[in-house]
């Protein structure tokens, strides 16, 4: 079987072709995977511009899809099903999205299955690696994302605790604006950091005494607030930048001491939930991913620890359309089937 996936559900046009294999090692294969990023257009705006990005979705998501056919080389007629995000995601991206996938659906009478957002990036650890151990705690991290899901079986995911506030990324992308980087913040924040010393900013690191409002005996461990750390990045850098412009050590030394705390969060809580609820494996998946000290800190813990983790190359971190195609597959194979009457839905649920 091969799945058409598309993907805007905020500033990347994607469009994917992935195949059954039939070898259960790695079942699923990505012949293609096409992405229009519109980060240079955003990037004059410091965020993305939901007005913008729905326009230039409608410019590109043709061209997009027909270079995803020609790359995967097959054509309308080899395609058997077709995946699309429905959410969450910004309404007017995912509209271009949808409606295209719902119009090639019903020209071409092919099944179409909508996809969470989220579930797609869950599903790239699977696409990537093939079957991981189960159960598994997965860390979702992104510009608008922080949340972890208890997988304990092929498809099913469990909320178990997310930010109370701000996302990872989004506070990547805050430090990022005000030490003058520019926009997106997390990739240059991460390559300044390799340059800086991680101990030479105090930082706080956020504190829970409540429970987890999703998993009240886990006594609140799952849950993520990064809203005290920006605030107090925000006030140490106005002080020091009442003394004039900061050198390029001091900007690197910021970075990774900002970096630190994110990052530490992150994995002690991933791997407190992991042992909490009895995990046989960890995965981390969505943008914030691709971070280098996340990938390098999250392997040597579940060394430590005798847990196997599992994350997508880089090609699969961000959005992309090759990780919708693959929540299409899983859903397609555990019998979902789709009518044409679903919309996008920016606060969709995880099902």
């Amino acid at each position: 079987m091969k799945i058409l996936g598309i993907e805007t559900s905020c500033d990347e046009t994607a469009a994917a072709v992935v195949a059954t294999t039939g070898d259960a090692a790695k079942p699923w294969a990505v012949r293609s995977n096409i992405i229009a990023s519109q980060t240079a257009i955003h990037r004059e705006w410091g965020g993305v511009v939901p007005e913008l990005a729905s326009r230039q979705h409608l410019r590109d998501i043709c061209g997009v899809v027909d270079r995803a056919l020609e790359a995967a080389e097959c054509g309308w007629s080899d395609i058997d099903a077709l995946a699309v995000t429905q959410g969450p995601g910004l309404v007017g991206a995912l509209l271009v999205g949808v409606s295209y996938a719902k119009a090639a659906a019903l020209s071409l009478a092919k099944p179409i299955v909508p996809v969470h957002h989220l579930a797609g990036h869950i599903e790239s650890i699977w696409l990537e690696h093939g079957p991981i151990p189960l159960p598994a705690v997965v860390l979702v991290v992104s510009g608008g994302h922080t949340s972890l899901y208890e997988v304990p079986a092929l498809g099913v995911y469990r909320l178990v605790g997310r930010t109370r506030d701000d996302a990872a990324g989004e506070a990547f992308d805050k430090v990022a604006r005000l030490l003058g980087l520019g926009y997106p913040g997390g990739p240059v924040v991460d390559r300044r950091a390799k340059l800086g010393n991680d101990q030479a900013v105090a930082l706080p690191r956020p504190r829970f005494t409540g429970p987890s409002r999703s998993k009240p005996h886990l006594e609140g461990m799952t849950e993520f607030s990064f809203s005290g750390l920006k605030s107090a990045a925000v006030r140490l850098l106005q002080q020091r930048q009442d003394a004039g412009p900061m050198t390029d050590e001091e900007v690197n030394d910021f970075c990774a001491s900002f970096q630190r705390i994110v990052v530490e969060t992150l994995v002690d809580r991933t791997f407190a939930a992991a042992a909490a609820l009895g995990a046989r494996s960890v995965g981390i998946a969505g943008g914030v991913s691709a971070n280098s000290r996340l990938r390098a800190d999250a392997l040597t813990r579940g060394v430590a620890e005798g847990l196997p983790v599992f994350v997508p190359p880089l090609s699969l971190s961000t959005d992309n359309a090759a990780m919708i195609a693959a929540a299409g597959l899983r859903r397609l194979e555990g019998g979902a089937k789709s009518a044409l009457n679903f919309n996008a839905d920016p606060a969709l649920p995880m099902p």
